[in-house]
């Protein structure tokens, strides 16, 4: 019985001694999962909304006043400037600044809303292209009173829409000062036009400032995107923004032209 037992149990080690050892399981490979979609450069084709610009019928008497202004302007002529402003009720819409005080002389609130004391001269500047500018039209909820520029109307819901669509800010958008505008490869007056603009909103990325012009809005070549999807490049001064600042001009009655408020943030 003993060997009985012994051979049973050598039996049992040559067994263990034999045999392979079992392989350990790899682990289940991770989920697989898909690289993310590459984001989307440069710009992409949007639907145009329209500007439409109301303007004011010509008057002579204001084109006169608005010539004198541009000599006051280039003569830098304060005295002469406070002489054409009402003497009441001046008003300064989207004063950012809080630098409007209703109990100050309206020169004093137009030369803070110009900067007309600026050194180098900028708000003189401003003054003078105030009095070239081509575009006066009516200011909503202000009878008798035109502004130039001219303030555009456009469907707000549909430019919302647009901002949101392109995941852009609102203040990116510009319109042109007259349809027909072109669209250059280069921003170089002789460069090929790629797309001709209507008179809605387009998508300024930028400004040529190669130049190191201090008022790249008015002075530098604008990038835009089209509404084709391409990129390109717009004239100095032939964009504007729904924002832009605006001189606002009545008559006293029957009487004279007169500078009577302001659209702008100011400093």
């Amino acid at each position: 019985m003993r060997r009985l037992s012994s051979i049973i149990l050598l039996v049992a080690a040559i067994a263990l001694v034999g045999a392979e050892p079992i392989p350990a399981q790899p682990a289940s490979p991770p989920a697989r999962k898909d690289p993310p979609a590459p984001a989307q450069s440069g710009p992409v084709p949007y639907r145009r909304v329209p500007v439409t610009i109301v303007t004011a019928p010509r008057d002579v008497t204001f084109e006169a006043f608005r010539k004198d202004l541009a000599e006051i302007a280039k003569r830098k002529d304060r005295i002469g400037l406070a002489q054409r402003l009402a003497a009441r009720d001046f008003f300064w819409e989207r004063d950012f600044s809080g630098s409007f005080d209703a109990k100050r002389p309206s020169i004093d609130n137009l030369a803070a809303a110009l900067t007309l004391e600026a050194d180098d001269g900028t708000g003189w500047e401003a003054l003078a292209a105030f009095a070239a500018e081509s575009s006066v039209g009516p200011l909503p909820g202000r009878p008798a009173v035109v502004c130039a520029p001219a303030v555009p109307q456009f469907d707000e819901d549909a430019r919302d829409e647009l901002v949101e669509n392109t995941q852009s800010d609102g203040l990116e958008w510009n319109y042109p000062r007259s349809p027909g505008l072109p669209v250059r490869a280069a921003p170089q007056p002789n460069a090929a036009v790629i797309e001709t603009l209507g008179l809605h909103f387009v998508r300024v990325l930028g400004f040529d400032d190669t130049a190191g012009d201090t008022d790249p809005v008015h002075h530098a070549w604008a990038r835009v995107a089209t509404p084709s999807g391409k990129t390109g490049f717009t004239a100095p001064n032939t964009l504007l923004s729904p924002y832009a600042d605006r001189l606002c001009y009545a008559k006293e009655g029957n009487g004279p032209w007169r500078i009577v408020g302001y659209v702008g943030g100011g400093d």
